[in-house]
């Protein structure tokens, strides 16, 4: 087992660890927290719908599958795992996105036993035709009831006109048909590919001893030979399929999603390029900035006005959302604020305020167990390391927001509407 602790003089200490079949483990003690955070997770979201392993031929499995998984897991021969967590008394919860999915807990206390579970059901898949058409019929209820969810709606009608080939587009529960598709052998294939200890990661933070943590892994780990993985790509370029979509709902207000798609020199995102890029959107639309000040000054925007860089795998676009009458309007002032700021440049004050309110971000999340392990999952799944974000921050120039300004291009953007309906 490789094993180094990577320091910061500010921040402390954590241990990253590599098992001698892949598996990566981070463990940061944090003596003067009572809890413990913990997620057993692995690099396998609702986009990998295409691969290879072991260089055999490519295959495409369902959208949605990522998530089925997920949801199947928690049930075994010998019962449910969120039952045994509940008898510790420990939160326990799981989540798959587009390139992820975890498996976690929170305690503070029977720490160990809740690992032992943990480490247990994640390793111990249990398939069989009657359960999997029992949860068919879950997911399909969940599907449909996201199909009447505003909020979801607006992004992935975003999505679905901004992406020709990329599976970001598609539902993260898939839909109904391909669903219908999954059965118990193609869940083994889909588990035994991505659930492989080399594509896999934990991630601990809190009350807890790195020494006893480690080797308790160490020893629950199931003995497994390395797979590797051939992801599929997709190719996209700037070309969107319509600057506008819109959908009627039963909403009180008006929601909107504005996203500027982004084509990056490689598939995944440097850290530096996500911080610049959030760092432009608080210049751009952020509560300091002038844009901001003057939606809100004519009534255009509400406290629900938000920005988010979105980015992963072979996807990233800039996005900004929130709840408006005006959403054309809204669009309009974005797109001469974007204009205002290539042509004059970003005042120095504003940047310097951005970037030391980011600064101050990036140090309180070291209070939480809960991002603390967030970002031990994200290092995991991008590289980098937990203190990277910070020490880049420091570098960032406001040439580099200037630069990055040429990404937001008109032609490559979408609208997205949910109109009240009739």
């Amino acid at each position: 087992m490789e094993q180094k602790v990577i320091k910061d003089s500010l921040l402390g200490e954590y241990t990253y660890a590599v098992l001698d079949n892949g598996l990566k483990v981070f463990v940061m003690e944090k003596p003067e927290f009572s809890g413990v955070y913990a997620i057993f997770g692995t690099r396998y979201g609702s986009i990998d719908t295409k691969f290879s392993k072991n260089g055999e031929k490519e295959i495409n499995v369902p959208e949605g599958i990522a998530h089925f998984l997920e949801h199947k897991l928690f049930e075994s021969e010998d019962g449910d795992a969120f039952t045994k967590f509940a008898a510790t008394g420990a939160y326990a919860n799981a989540f798959t996105s587009f390139d992820r999915t975890c498996y976690l807990f929170s305690c503070s206390k029977n720490f160990e036993e809740n690992l032992d579970i943990l480490l247990s059901f994640v390793q111990s898949p249990y398939f069989t035709e009657q359960t999997v058409n029992k949860e068919q019929g879950i997911i399909g209820q969940e599907i449909r009831m996201y199909l009447d969810s505003p909020p979801w709606r607006v992004l992935f009608n975003m999505l679905e006109n901004m992406y020709e080939q990329h599976p970001v587009k598609i539902d993260i529960a898939g839909t109904e048909k391909s669903i219908a598709q999954i059965d118990a052998k193609l869940l083994y294939e889909c588990y035994n590919t991505f659930y492989n200890p080399a594509n896999m990661f934990i991630c601990i933070a809190g009350n807890v001893k790195t020494r006893e943590v480690l080797y308790k892994i160490k020893k629950s780990i199931k003995p497994c030979e390395k797979i590797e993985i051939t992801r599929g790509e997709f190719k996209e370029t700037k070309k969107v399929k319509s600057n506008y979509v819109s959908q009627n709902l039963e909403v009180a207000s008006l929601l909107f999603c504005l996203g500027y798609k982004e084509i990056l020199d490689s598939n995944i995102a440097t850290v530096k390029e996500r911080i610049v890029a959030d760092i432009l959107l608080e210049i751009l639309c952020g509560e300091c900035s002038p844009l901001y000040r003057k939606l809100t000054d004519e009534g255009l925007i509400n406290d629900e006005f938000s920005s988010e860089y979105f980015v992963g795998n072979g996807y990233s676009c800039f996005m900004i959302d929130g709840e408006s009458s005006f959403p054309e309007r809204i669009r309009e002032e974005v797109e001469k604020e974007i204009d205002r700021l290539k042509k004059e440049g970003i005042e120095k004050e504003l940047f310097e305020a951005v970037k030391r309110s980011a600064y101050g971000d990036a140090i309180k999340r070291f209070d939480s167990n809960e991002s603390i392990v967030m970002g031990m999952v994200d290092c995991a799944i991008n590289g980098g390391d937990l203190f990277q974000h910070i020490k880049a921050l420091k570098e960032i120039t406001e040439e580099d927001i200037i630069n990055r300004l040429k990404a937001l291009d008109k032609k490559s953007s979408v609208l997205s509407v949910i109109n009240k309906g009739e």
